[in-house]
């Protein structure tokens, strides 16, 4: 901006003030000046904020039974309940074949409800081993699934969805299922694991932007 063109604002906001006429705009509308019940007011032009655009969510419960998943949508502390149901593979297929099942099952589901950010369980390790690595198994295209999609995925303890969703970590189904009555009182789960499901993504809705904070920071 040359000089001539501040001395122009300068005077037209001069203008401004002693007419008390509507604001001039000064500097390219970055500063405005206001004449207000006899006052003069410098305040800055800000551009409107961005409108928040609700996140879609998907949890998933692993299993070589069944898989759970549930989609849901977060936009601030409002939850709204999409979606939810179960992968279930036949289960005198081989384990190939039932994991494969599993990835087809749930990659229908995402292409039909298209969630931005996706939220597995982890594992938890029993005193049977063998059960413990196929469940890790199944676990494995549960996360591979949604990153075939381009999606985000993270990952979060039972203890900690039964404390974020019940209170408590050591919590029941029972609990949890009266909780998704009252956070998302329009699902109706068919199953535990689809509920299991659901409580997952609602982990990670209340969790998500730490989480996403410290994907930034390892990098990923």
């Amino acid at each position: 901006m040359g000089p001539g063109s501040a001395t122009h604002h300068a005077a037209n906001a001069a203008h401004c003030v002693a007419s008390g006429a509507r604001p001039t705009a000064l500097a390219g509308n970055t500063f405005s000046l206001c004449f207000v019940h006899g006052a003069l007011a410098l305040s800055q032009a800000m551009t409107s904020p961005p409108i928040r655009q609700p996140v879609r969510i998907i949890g998933i419960d692993p299993g070589l039974r069944r898989t759970g998943w549930g989609v849901i949508e977060t936009e601030g502390n409002r939850l709204v309940f999409i979606g939810c149901g179960s992968v279930e593979p036949p289960d005198d297929q081989p384990l190939a074949s039932r994991l494969l099942a599993i990835h087809e099952g749930l990659a229908a589901v995402l292409g039909d409800f298209r969630p931005m950010e996706a939220a597995v369980e982890q594992t938890f390790v029993n005193k049977d081993g063998v059960a413990t690595l196929k469940l890790g198994q199944a676990r494995g295209v549960a996360m591979l699934a949604p990153a075939m999609f381009g999606i985000s995925v993270a990952e979060y303890a039972p203890n900690q969805v039964k404390k974020t969703v019940v209170g408590a970590g050591h919590a029941d189904k029972n609990q949890i299922a009266v909780m998704l009555k009252i956070l998302l009182p329009k699902a109706e789960p068919k199953s535990a694991d689809a509920a299991d499901a659901l409580a997952i993504a609602i982990t990670h809705a209340h969790h998500r932007a730490g989480t996403a904070l410290r994907l930034k920071v390892a990098g990923l």
